[in-house]
């Protein structure tokens, strides 16, 4: 009852970066480079990964202005802001944001950069924006922002930068088959809900670089985290839809990006560990046949053998309920 595929037999040794030679019966390589880089740094030409670990968030360079890619968690701002100076990225050419869904470790330095540059345009779905616009919504993405900042030890960022979300950040709303950006810094928008209703995904096809943030599952350690949060249904369809993608680089939101063999076949995995993980949660729902005691023992699963997990137990126990109600009634219809 795992939470995903697991890809080799090796924990966690892609910390900075790491190439190994894999087997993976379920791609259609017999062996091929894997590659988890978590190190920030340039990525491709025009390409960088900034931020933490646990928190990423991609810069696209056009020949006049920047794009960020995904809003990462309100503490890695400090990182980020050392990161533009230390690669000597002119933070002024920052025109644009994207929101890839509306979560609060996905949006977290929104505030900060729209406030510091007013002229930012910041994207994101209409439903993000709906989600943003409400007062409820706002105080949760604060209140779990600094509960994992907690977590992470990281709170410092708190007492130094204004991070806090509030009624003073608004932007244009993107669509499915959108392309925003500047000239070769374009992203294609493809609508891919289920980890969130609001989540979309973003794609360059020069550099073959796919942004799915948690649309397309979280490469966590040796295995593949199945996160169809708000409607798992949705979620694995959204994965259908974006595995006819050739990607070269497979750009996470948390814990870095793959390149090499792996990223071509992610999503694939992904495909797979999401029907394994659906199967699982169906089977310990029919043994319990509540879904409080299926909640409780996903947690204990996974925590024992995850405890430095990004998500505190009681914010995953608010998604695996999500899960499970979804999973529960569609197996009633």
């Amino acid at each position: 009852m795992g939470e995903g595929v697991f890809l080799t037999h090796w924990d966690d040794l892609f910390e900075v970066l790491s190439t190994s030679t894999f087997t993976d019966p379920n791609s259609k390589f017999t062996g091929g480079t894997f590659m988890r880089i978590r190190q920030p740094g340039k990525i491709d030409k025009n390409l960088w990964r900034l931020g933490n670990k646990e928190s990423c968030i991609y810069l696209l360079e056009g020949s006049d202005h920047s794009m960020i890619v995904s809003g990462g968690m309100s503490c890695i701002v400090p990182d980020v802001l050392r990161q533009l100076e230390t690669f000597h990225i002119d933070e002024r050419r920052i025109k644009k944001l994207l929101i890839l869904h509306a979560h609060f470790d996905h949006v977290g330095i929104v505030p900060f950069f729209k406030r510091r540059h007013p002229d930012i345009e910041v994207f994101a779905s209409e439903r993000a924006w709906d989600l943003l616009n409400t007062p409820q919504v706002r105080a949760t993405i604060n209140e779990f922002g600094r509960a994992v900042s907690d977590r992470l030890g990281a709170n410092e960022a708190y007492e130094t930068y204004d991070l806090d979300w509030r009624d003073d950040v608004s932007g244009t709303a993107v669509y499915d088959g959108d392309k925003i950006g500047f000239e070769n810094a374009y992203v294609n928008i493809y609508e891919t809900p289920g980890h969130s209703s609001c989540s979309i995904s973003a794609y360059q096809p020069r550099l073959k670089a796919l942004f799915a943030s948690d649309a397309g599952g979280i490469p966590y350690r040796n295995m593949i985290i199945s996160s169809g949060n708000s409607n798992f249904t949705k979620y694995q369809q959204s994965l259908e839809k974006l595995k006819g993608l050739d990607v070269k680089y497979m750009c996470a939101d948390h814990y870095g990006y793959l390149t090499g063999d792996e990223a071509q076949v992610f999503l694939q995995n992904a495909i797979k560990a999401a029907k394994e993980r659906r199967s699982s949660i169906e089977d310990i729902f029919r043994r319990t046949g509540d879904m409080e005691a299926t909640v409780q023992e996903m947690l204990d699963e996974f925590y024992k053998e995850n405890p430095d997990y990004i998500l505190t137990p009681e914010i995953s126990r608010g998604v695996y309920r999500q899960m499970v109600r979804h999973i529960s009634n569609a197996m009633q219809e």
